[in-house]
């Protein structure tokens, strides 16, 4: 796939495959602690942390010899996932919390509750789709150049309409 969100949720799209990490970003890395967190069929979670392994989110580091037992620790991969866990959790809070917000981001230094977004590295600035477009990189192909050029055309339409919908009731429970 051209695309780099399919390529991405093609290696991590599974819900398992993120709650693994999500648990493992909270500092869970024995497979005993994955079962018991997520409640899920041994050869389920074995099949999945392979998968994790395969794509370097998790590397497999023996922690006792007799018996054979492993540990899976985020890679720097793995931890690059934390700012898309917290752009979920805040997508999440925002739209389906119908009974009010169950996790929240603190800023541990002030104890302060954070508001995840996602902003631009080089300026800070928030990546507002008003303001922001997708185009085509080095390495796009016709197909992608096409569907982007197509989006461009679209985006003032898009925001158009979602500027003339109501605002999600859930969205006063962020």
């Amino acid at each position: 796939m051209h695309c780099p969100i399919a390529r991405s949720l093609e290696r991590v799209g599974d819900w398992w495959n993120m709650l693994i990490v999500r648990d493992a970003l909270h500092g869970l890395t024995k497979f005993e602690q994955f079962q018991k967190s997520l409640a899920i069929s041994p050869n389920v979670l074995a099949k999945r942390l392979a998968d994790l392994v395969d794509c370097g989110v998790l590397e497999r580091q023996l922690y006792s010899e007799h018996p054979p037992r492993h540990e899976y620790l985020l890679t720097e991969r793995g931890l690059d996932l934390r700012g898309v866990l917290l752009t979920l959790l805040a997508w999440g809070n925002k739209h389906f919390a119908p009974d009010g917000v169950s996790v929240r981001v603190m800023d541990s230094s002030s104890g302060r509750i954070a508001h995840p977004i996602v902003v631009d590295r080089a300026t800070g600035k928030p990546l507002d789709p008003a303001t922001t477009q997708f185009v085509p990189g080095p390495a796009a192909t016709e197909s992608v150049r096409r569907r982007l050029d197509h989006a461009a055309q679209q985006q003032p339409l898009v925001l158009r309409r979602a500027r003339r919908r109501k605002p999600n009731s859930a969205a006063s429970h962020a």
